[in-house]
């Protein structure tokens, strides 16, 4: 557990023990089953995820319940250690729908506030690992904005990220939100090309389709929203461990690459970029935890905690996917490297919940600034 900050207090931007001792475990796991070549080879066959890795995070650490409280059967921790979870799974790019299903859909259903009947119980197999929630909007979407379908369910909805993973579907309509089984009649999913092949992406078609009504229009557009927000706050995280990967990767490679028998690292040009790509990394660290620590708080600057972490993050952890694959030269355009899957990653993360633009224009709105 973490303290929790009191409103108008400076937040807590450093990592406590018990968060370090999860990102120890979250490390080792994902050494051990989500190695470079390993999510290479998955990402060249037709099944990215591994459903060992999975049970392995969800179940065997708990990773899947951290943000359920334990009277739903979860772990009853906070945002800011799933965000460490985060980091971890940026710093691998491991295919595993965790930030989908363990943050955003499960942040939608803990907005519905049931303490019993289909939404507790949904989050109680969300947080046992045992089923897989995807919530049925854009990828890039940063709020609920106009609902998918109409009430009987009848529309084809997409890009959906993690969809191919999923077990069940939160579907904003007309009449509410909806939990709809993806193997229930009238569901397909149908897999697209994704930029990022570790992270898939589908669209779903309903047709007719039937499911089970967690709320009402007002209460599901408000539990989305709270989703969409969580979501995109604590893909700050993911960010943030994508792009020290690249730093540190980048360093390591330049220490041992030779040329006119110097490690190239030591070309002051080569000193510059990187220097400067520590800077944004630290900056990055900064705006990520300060969010994750907004949204487990309950801050109400929390939108614009939010708003800066996504502004700035996504900047970064696209410049250092970018100088990885410059400055490892030519084995930094091979598709044997996994330089490639995180520049993917940053690419379609920048994306992901709203685009940087998209989150000045709100950090411009709520500081009463004009517009970028």
């Amino acid at each position: 557990m973490t303290a929790q900050t009191a409103v108008g207090q400076a937040p807590d931007l450093l990592y406590s023990e018990a968060e370090e001792d999860l990102r120890a475990a979250v490390r080792s796991l994902l050494a051990d089953r989500a190695d470079a070549p390993s999510v290479i080879a998955r990402t060249e066959s037709d099944t990215p995820y591994d459903p060992r890795l999975w049970t392995a995070l969800a179940t065997g650490i708990g990773a899947a319940g951290l943000l359920v409280p334990e009277e739903l059967g979860g772990q009853g921790a906070t945002h800011r250690e799933a965000a460490v979870v985060l980091e971890e799974l940026g710093r691998s790019v491991a295919p595993a729908p965790y930030l989908t299903s363990s943050v955003v859909a499960t942040e939608t259903l803990l907005a519905l506030g049931a303490q019993d009947g289909p939404v507790a119980g949904l989050l109680a197999q969300l947080a046992e690992g045992r089923k897989v929630a995807v919530l049925a909007v854009p990828f890039s979407a940063a709020s609920a904005g106009t609902p998918a379908a109409t009430g009987s369910l009848d529309a084809t909805l997409g890009p959906i990220a993690d969809a191919a993973a999923a077990d069940v579907l939160l579907v904003p309509t007309a009449d509410g939100l909806h939990a709809v089984a993806t193997d229930a009649p009238g569901v397909r999913v149908e897999p697209l090309v994704p930029l990022d092949l570790t992270r898939p992406l589908a669209t779903v078609a309903l047709t007719g389709a039937t499911g089970t009504r967690l709320a009402d229009a007002g209460a599901s557009a408000r539990a989305v929203d709270r989703g969409l927000l969580a979501g995109a706050g604590l893909l700050a995280s993911e960010q943030l461990g994508l792009a020290e990967w690249c730093l540190t990767e980048t360093v390591r490679h330049t220490r041992e690459r030779h040329q006119f028998n110097r490690p190239v690292g030591s070309f002051q040009s080569l000193k510059h970029r990187m220097a400067q790509l520590w800077l944004e990394v630290v900056s990055a660290r900064a705006a990520a935890r300060n969010a994750a620590d907004a949204l487990a708080t309950g801050s109400p600057d929390t939108p614009l905690a939010v708003a800066v972490a996504q502004a700035y993050c996504s900047k970064v952890a696209v410049h250092a996917a970018e100088e990885c694959v410059q400055l490892h030269g030519g084995i930094g355009m091979t598709w044997e490297h996994p330089a490639h899957l995180y520049l993917k990653r940053a690419k379609a993360d920048a994306t992901a919940y709203g685009t940087a633009g998209r989150h000045r224009e709100t950090v411009a709105a709520l500081m009463e600034l004009p517009a970028p």
